[in-house]
């Protein structure tokens, strides 16, 4: 997997629905196209909540993976670890959330969105590069980002340099082999593994068990009553 160079934007309403706008167009970029933008006014995360970006970091990627719909569920935890690396090497510890998450000490810090259009797939990233504390207390969830974490503020074209360098390794893992691949680096981080957790989609009635590991597709696997549940999607808390 090579990324192309980033194609940077003041301003975008949203990375994903430009990709994937452009996938379906006359002309379809390559794969391993690269937009991001310094500020983002319509963004969308999971189940259409607002991603509204300024000083961090917002890009999507787009892909072309050889594989079924239902493998592309753990594209997002591919993405996830590389997103590790990256804290790791600015000497942070990150935790994986199923399905889309990366948090620091139970704090967000990343979020990601996987969309199909035709035979692409284009994944969203959201880094808090730059929030300062009063951003973070603002937000409805508790989160964080590399300045609260590192004490210092960074240049997000090199935050994202030093991301693309790091999402081959684990993109070319998942392609290869799918979840499989990803299974011990991701249980290892897992906030939630070995914990009592609520899954819920929308407005049905939450699926609550003890979080036991992940199926084939990294679909979640829970204990409840004595009977192992899956679940392939939801929010989870």
């Amino acid at each position: 997997m090579e990324f192309a160079a980033p194609e940077w934007h003041a301003e975008l309403p949203s990375t994903n629905t430009e990709l994937l706008r452009r996938a379906v167009s006359d002309r379809p970029p390559v794969a391993g196209t690269v937009l991001a933008v310094q500020r983002q006014t319509a963004g969308r995360g999971r189940y259409e909540r607002s991603w509204i970006s300024g000083r961090d970091l917002t890009f999507s990627l787009l892909l072309r993976p050889d594989s079924a719909p239902a493998r592309t569920l753990s594209l997002p935890m591919a993405v996830a670890l590389g997103v590790c690396d990256l804290l790791q090497h600015y000497g942070l510890t990150a935790q994986t959330k199923w399905p889309n998450d990366v948090l620091i000490a139970g704090r967000k810090i990343c979020g990601i969105l996987s969309e199909r259009a035709a035979d692409a797939v284009v994944v969203g990233v959201g880094l808090n590069v730059n929030m300062d504390a009063a951003e973070a207390a603002a937000l409805d969830k508790p989160a964080t980002s590399l300045k609260l974490e590192t004490t210092v503020e960074h240049r997000v074209e090199e935050v994202l340099e030093d991301l693309l360098e790091r999402l081959p390794r684990w993109i070319d893992r998942w392609e290869q082999d799918g979840f499989e691949a990803l299974r011990q680096d991701f249980s290892a981080r897992c906030y939630n593994l070995g914990r009592q957790v609520s899954v819920a989609e929308g407005r049905d009635e939450p699926t609550q068990g003890l979080l036991t590991g992940f199926g084939a597709e990294g679909q979640l696997l829970l204990l409840r009553d004595g009977r192992r549940l899956e679940v392939w999607a939801g929010d989870l808390s």
